[in-house]
């Protein structure tokens, strides 16, 4: 009997090490996020909710792993990953060769463009060369601001929070924001309040695409891009993207 106790004992307590390491085993990997990006991130009462987040989460839960959210300016995220402080970093990042030289990307999830945002009464500006000698609101940081810099000569205010472009915007401060197209259309629906409207979709000046940022030669970059692969084949994808465009992906 005492036997047949002692085989039961070494057998849970066996069972219970095992389940143990397999909980501490799983990993958590830290995630920069940008601190508003509407609708890919921005945060809503005590929680970041979008896009951009519930993507991340259904990868995450194919890969396996947890996620700590690390809520920085976007001009942190690249640095962040280079020092190592971050495993992944998620923000509408364009993929560019530049910063492909500096982190890994995951496949594209995303397409957009460039897009202008003016006052609904404003007149004249329908092609981003309208906005020559004009005062621009740009995000620091972002491929559109360094493309804008480059090919239109305007008076440029850059804004480490893209929110704040748009205040100024409506306060007659800045005569545009120009920044990624689902951005100014979520933020027009949700907070322009009919005082500003969209222009220059028939102007397209830089097609980008979006991918979650990783260390360079990250260990996740392949797992990623599988665990995404699979969420667009078995429709998780589309069902995240029309909560969020009300529409379907292409």
């Amino acid at each position: 009997m005492f036997t047949t106790i002692k085989k039961i004992t070494v057998g849970f307590t066996l069972l219970s090490t095992l389940f143990s390491v397999s909980v501490l085993a799983k990993e958590t990997l830290n995630v920069g996020v940008d601190t508003a990006f509407v609708p890919f991130e921005f945060k809503q009462a005590d929680k970041y909710v979008g896009f951009d987040v519930d993507l991340w989460d259904a990868i995450a839960k194919k890969m396996g792993v947890d996620s700590r959210l690390q809520p920085m300016d976007f001009s942190g995220l690249i640095p962040g990953l280079q020092s190592r402080n971050l495993d992944v970093a998620m923000a509408g990042i364009t993929i560019t060769p530049v910063r492909a030289q500096a982190v890994d990307f995951s496949s594209p999830y995303y397409d957009a463009d460039l897009l202008m945002a003016v006052k609904s009464s404003a007149t004249g500006i329908t092609k981003f060369s309208d906005l020559a000698g004009k005062k621009v609101g740009l995000k620091q940081g972002t491929s559109g601001a360094t493309y804008m810099k480059a090919h239109v000569k305007a008076d440029y205010v850059e804004f480490p929070n893209i929110d704040n472009a748009y205040l100024d915007l409506q306060a007659g401060n800045i005569d545009a924001v120009v920044h990624d197209s689902p951005n100014v259309m979520y933020y027009i629906k949700v907070s322009g309040n009919g005082k500003i409207k969209a222009t220059g979709q028939n102007d397209s000046v830089l097609p980008q695409q979006y991918g979650f940022a990783l260390q360079k030669n990250s260990p996740y970059t392949a797992q990623v891009n599988k665990a995404l692969a699979a969420l667009k084949a078995d429709g998780t994808y589309a069902k995240i993207y029309k909560k969020w465009f009300d529409k379907a992906p292409k």
